[in-house]
């Protein structure tokens, strides 16, 4: 009774009340915050999240083009793409990756040349870039793989293009090759503002004509927009620009003439290049040993860069454009001009050649090469029979500063400025060089070795074939070129290339006419190179040369049989043909191959005879036979 009494019902309505409208108020609250969050997400930042939806549900695919093809001047194909199937190992999506492909050479072959090639380029690359483990995978691969894709998170098989290089080594150094893209390749994209343009593509232009015309064979990348699952995996294409295809380079190389000459050199390691005189074309650029440029198309493992890399040989060394030789007596025609240029010689002077030159105040003869000397000799003999005793004189009278001065203009000294990169400079000395490098004055003997192409003089293949181009044509000044013409993908149509004007030298015609006829008698009996005329249908004209590979002691005479094979003399040759009508000029340098008549100049009757006559060698003598007199 007295609990009833003081229980108070108007109260306890009041409280239950309040905490009612507490209730409601914080119901209301919580409402009003949904609805602001809801406002905030589906109105205020509904672009926002819009785009990360659609992100999660599209994928960009950037789509590589076609690289461009590679063709020789007559249409035959040099670098050319083919498809097929890779797979590809993402490592950020996979746990163990030494253990996946454990796994995975249990359902299709994975060599250890393909384990080790992996390994590189997981070294050079980011984690979350997809790297073959295998490719070329054959279709029953492709099928064994499918069955068994579920094991293998993070693989994928892509359809891959591939370049492919035909003809192997052939005109492996003009042709050059792609790679996969590596950091600096990466640097030199991101500052040319090319990154865009690279998404999706895994290899570059390395070497020779790939490298240098790298833009027009590449072509643009496309795009596609891909709806993915929550897997990641694509499930319909929704929209797509289209990638725009590399153009088609049209180079000046005849690769069956390259054959030819690659093949002349039987043995032998040395450079050639073959010029158009008319125009610079290069109708072939050998440097041998060469390299196959399909080894480096998937990234080249490690035992056959090893072996091209250390290989004594040196098969990645461009010969014809990086080879820094003594031009040795291929220089004496430009030599007689320089003579007859400056007035130092007339054609009619003679000295009598005892076999040797004594340079006044120096105890030591500079000697001929044939002991006993030439008799007689003026100057369109001294071509003739390569006397090195008339050029000793004629270097001294000079003086090296004119020897500099008239030789610079036919581009020994400098860069030809041919198409492709990696060219060197060569050396055309004078008293100021040899003050800036060595900080020593020019002395009269310097002088003496230079006049015979010796001492501190170094040309290379490609600067000796474009002097004597020079010759060839007139004395208008020639700049090589591998590329004639580029054919655009989408229209076929061919952009010639324009031809480097000429430039006309100051040598007077009858000074040419002088030397081109003493060169012309050199191919003829009693010249050094008699055996590249010799029943030739057509007049070649020809200078041969021999450089010292390594000093001799004084009083020492030099004999090849006893000479370490890669201490003897190099063999070279510059010529050119027909000499009445000049299609073709060369130069040719075989390393350690003796002499000029009887190893370099076999190599350019061959190349002329299927250059002119499109004949096909039949070779009786090995190269280095010799056949008659020998410089």
């Amino acid at each position: 009774m007295v609990g009833q009494a003081l229980r108070d019902p108007r109260r306890e309505l009041t409280v239950f009340r309040n905490r009612l409208t507490v209730a409601g108020v914080l119901a209301l609250v919580a409402f009003g915050l949904l609805v602001s969050r809801f406002v905030w997400l589906q109105v205020v930042q509904r672009e926002y999240y819009h785009t990360l939806a659609e992100a999660n549900r599209i994928s960009v695919v950037p789509v590589v083009p076609n690289r461009g093809i590679i063709l020789d001047r007559k249409g035959q194909v040099l670098a050319a793409n083919y498809s097929a199937y890779t797979l590809e190992i993402t490592p950020s999506k996979v746990g163990n990756v030494e253990k996946a492909i454990d796994d995975l050479a249990t359902v299709i072959e994975v060599a250890p040349r393909d384990r080790r090639r992996f390994k590189r380029l997981q070294e050079e690359s980011k984690n979350f870039e997809s790297l073959p483990i295998r490719t070329r995978l054959t279709e029953e691969e492709v099928a064994r793989f499918a069955v068994n894709r579920w094991r293998f998170p993070g693989f994928e098989i892509k359809a891959r293009l591939f370049r492919s290089y035909p003809h192997g080594e052939v005109a492996s150094h003009a042709i050059g090759y792609i790679g996969r893209i590596n950091e600096a390749d990466v640097r030199r994209i991101e500052t040319a503002g090319l990154t865009t343009n690279y998404k999706g593509t895994d290899h570059i232009g390395k070497l020779g004509i790939e490298g240098a015309y790298e833009k027009e064979l590449h072509g643009t990348t496309g795009s596609e927009q891909v709806e993915i699952d929550a897997g990641g995996r694509a499930i319909r294409a929704l929209s797509r620009s289209e990638p725009q295809s590399g153009n088609n380079l049209l180079v000046t190389l005849d690769i069956e003439l390259q054959k030819v000459a690659e093949e002349a050199f039987q043995d032998y390691r040395g450079a050639l290049v073959a010029l158009d005189p008319s125009t610079g074309d290069v109708l072939a650029l050998v440097s041998k040993p060469g390299f196959d440029p399909n080894l480096f198309v998937d990234g080249i493992d490690p035992v056959n860069w090893d072996a091209l890399n250390n290989s004594p040989d040196k098969p990645l060394n461009n010969r014809a454009l990086r080879g820094q030789y003594p031009p040795g007596s291929t220089i004496k025609p430009f030599m007689a001009l320089a003579a007859l240029h400056y007035g130092k010689r007339t054609p009619e002077y003679a000295i009598s050649d005892p076999g040797h030159w004594m340079l006044p105040g120096v105890s030591r003869p500079f000697r001929d090469w044939k002991p006993g000397g030439h008799g007689m000799v003026n100057l369109h003999r001294s071509i003739v029979v390569s006397c090195d005793t008339y050029y000793y004189g004629l270097a001294n009278d000079l003086g090296v500063d004119a020897i500099h001065r008239f030789m610079t203009p036919l581009g020994f000294g400098s860069r030809t400025g041919i198409d492709i990169d990696g060219e060197l400079p060569g050396l055309q000395p004078s008293t100021d060089w040899k003050w800036q490098r060595f900080k020593q004055k020019w002395y009269a003997g310097d002088t003496i070795s230079v006049g015979i192409g010796q001492g501190y003089w170094l040309s290379t293949p490609l600067q000796l074939a474009t002097a004597v181009a020079t010759l060839a044509n007139g004395g208008n000044a020639v700049h090589p070129r591998l590329v004639r013409g580029v054919q655009d993908a989408r229209t076929q149509e061919i952009r010639e290339l324009p031809i480097r004007a000429r430039e006309s030298l100051s040598i007077k015609p009858e000074h040419l006419e002088l030397v081109r006829a003493a060169m012309i008698d050199v191919t003829k009996p009693g010249g050094t190179a008699t055996r590249v005329g010799q029943g030739a249908p057509y007049l070649v004209a020809g200078k041969t040369g021999t450089a010292q590979v390594v000093g001799m002691k004084a009083g020492e005479k030099y004999d090849e049989k006893k000479v370490k094979e890669r201490h003897r003399d190099h063999a070279l040759f510059i010529a050119y043909a027909p000499a009445d009508n000049p299609k073709v000029a060369l130069a040719i340098l075989v390393e350690n191959g003796g002499h000029g008549g009887s190893t370099a100049g076999p190599i350019a009757r061959e190349v002329f005879d299927f250059a002119i006559l499109g004949k096909r060698p039949e070779r009786k003598q090995k190269l280095g036979e010799e056949d008659g007199p020998n410089d």
